[in-house]
């Protein structure tokens, strides 16, 4: 009997030693369906799940595995979900991305994802097939220390806030209108959300700024109501921030109080203090707030339109000191956002960006150099969007399949072009206004280190440049450096930051200038890389890399079940 209760307390304590080594599993189902909301107290139909809109925050600690069985219930549509910084080491096949890691999954099919989160930081899910994330397919995920650690920082509490623009216009719509020759832009967003929630009927500080729409009223129905942030006096709070925009360049500020950016995009940075931030689509950070105002007043947390010119209001809500109740107003007008085209000021506060001391700090050299120059055009009268004049286009078979099962006829097996001419007028109008489509793909050796420079340049009709935030899947980049102007081979390697790079998954270009990155190509996969504004990834903007293919795991037969893998994937390889 002894020895029997003596094998069970060993059986117990292995078992937790066990979770505690390798973390738990957590589970999740998903349906995905469309259903009707008011995100801004105007009803539309948005992408949701399990009823929920944005979708379920999920919540794990390092070395957990999520195992999540997303079930699509869209009934004419398929769908993929993108677990957004997330570098699915061992797993590139649940990255999340149709075409490029797996099929899209049919309506009434389940797909089983499963990975492992490796490390603590901020981060957030959505779709990534046709243009799914403007129709509200996202939500947050979040990554915590194992309870025995600590954050290099302290604080009282927490809040999460998941930034996203709205349109009237179905997805649907948006897409057809910019494949259509001629192409129909998009146009600015009828609102901004935060957590799914905005107003566009209707201001929260109609009594403190010039405009024509009444003040707010949210009586029998709170559904638009903004999620206000309880707090106490002399705290400090975290609060998550992540940018799940289709399009829309942001602002965030909080009267009368300072933030300190302590993470970007799941890594720890040297701490410094704003006013406020700017925050671009696919972008996450942290910031400390300490509660160190009037506690008998409360404040305005604003979220305004940065980077092109804004034809949105700014989404609110209130900082509420406990000490009085929610419903009292802030006795000032919210916070002004900064003009949309001060680009100088989002430079000073993207430089200010460097690493915590201790981060890995980015090799020396380089083995492979390419250089990426971003261009509007056209094909017949539709706009694209070109990569070294390459519009990406993708193949019906998914290239995780293709290069595993090494398949030469699913897509270009030519290299997409390194480099572009080096006589090419940034400032200017293309000379040749035309592009063509591709889908080839950059091939790296596993382990090799890759720099990216990203080129901005003119538009196609007119004068002006615009701001393109890059993303990055399966890994972190460090961020060399950014200049001004086009980018001179041999000169301004001499500029790069090798010794405080910070580490990021996605980094923005400024107008007419460039941005250089560095990355490790360790994990072996296919990989998309892409500007994060949904309607110019849907135009092509777009380049794929692939790395120590041979390396490549078993992938889950349900993940290739479409195009020339899927005989490969029932036949059991």
């Amino acid at each position: 009997m002894n020895l029997l209760k003596t094998g069970f307390v060993w059986c117990l304590c292995l078992g937790i030693l066990l979770e505690l080594s390798f973390g738990a599993t957590i589970r999740h189902y998903f349906d995905v369906e469309y259903m009707i909301k008011k995100p801004d107290c105007l009803e539309h139909v948005v992408m949701g799940i399990n009823g929920q809109f944005p979708g379920p925050t999920i919540t794990a600690q390092v070395g957990d595995t999520l195992a999540i069985a997303l079930t699509n219930k869209l009934f004419t549509e398929g769908t993929v979900i993108h677990w957004h910084g997330i570098r699915q080491i061992d797993t590139p096949w649940a990255d999340g991305t149709a075409a490029i890691s797996q099929c899209a999954i049919n309506p009434g099919e389940t797909f089983h994802y499963r990975f492992k989160v490796d490390r603590p930081g901020t981060y957030f899910y959505h779709g990534h097939y046709g243009m799914q994330r403007a129709a509200g397919l996202y939500g947050s995920l979040i990554v915590n220390l194992p309870e025995n650690e600590r954050e290099p920082f302290r604080y009282d509490g927490e809040f999460n806030l998941l930034l996203s623009d709205w349109w009237h216009t179905s997805s649907h719509e948006q897409e057809v209108g910019l494949s259509s020759a001629p192409s129909r832009w998009i146009g600015e967003p009828q609102s901004l959300l935060i957590n799914g929630r905005g107003q566009f009927n209707c201001s929260l500080a109609a009594k403190f700024v010039n405009t024509t729409l009444p003040q707010c009223n949210f009586k029998g129905d709170e559904e638009c109501a903004p999620q206000i942030l309880h707090v106490e006096p002399k705290k400090t709070y975290r609060i998550r921030i992540a940018s799940t925009t289709s399009l829309a360049s942001l602002n965030l500020a909080i009267s009368n109080h300072k933030l300190i950016v302590v993470e970007a995009d799941g890594n720890y940075v040297h701490p410094f203090s704003v006013d406020d931030i700017d925050i671009y689509s696919g972008e996450t950070y942290s910031v400390l707030l300490t509660t160190d105002q009037d506690p008998n007043k409360n404040y305005w947390l604003s979220i305004g339109v940065r980077g092109g010119e804004p034809n949105t209001s700014q989404a609110l809500t209130i900082l509420n000191y406990k000490t009085i109740s929610a419903s009292v107003f802030p006795t000032s007008p919210p916070p002004v956002t900064p003009l949309w085209s001060d680009f100088e000021r989002s430079k000073a506060f993207t430089k200010q960006i460097i690493s915590k001391m201790g981060t890995p700090q980015p090799p020396k050299i380089s083995h492979q150099k390419i250089l990426l120059l971003s261009t509007q055009n056209l094909i017949g009268n539709v706009e694209k969007w070109a990569i070294n004049n390459v519009s990406l286009t993708l193949p019906v078979t998914p290239y995780l399949g293709s290069f595993k099962f090494k398949l030469n006829n699913t897509f270009d097996r030519k290299p997409p072009p390194r480099t572009y001419p080096m006589d090419y007028d940034i400032f200017k109008n293309p000379v040749n206004p035309n592009t063509t489509t591709g889908n080839g793909v950059y091939v790296f050796q596993l382990n090799e280190v890759v720099d990216v420079i990203l080129q901005n340049a003119n538009q196609l009709n007119g004068n002006g440049s615009q701001i393109h935030p890059w993303h990055l899947h399966g890994h972190d980049f460090w961020v060399l450096g950014y200049g001004e102007g086009k980018f001179k081979p041999g000169v301004d390697e001499n500029k790069f930051n090798l010794t405080r790079a910070p580490l990021r998954n996605t980094a923005v270009i400024f107008p007419y200038g460039w941005t250089a990155l560095r990355f490790k190509a360790d994990n072996p996969g296919v990989w998309a890389f892409h500007c994060h504004i949904e309607p110019h990834l849907h135009s092509g903007m777009g380049v794929i890399f692939a790395e120590g293919v041979d390396n490549i795991g078993t992938i889950p037969a349900q993940a290739l079940t479409c195009g020339a893998t899927a005989r490969y994937a029932y036949n059991g390889h």
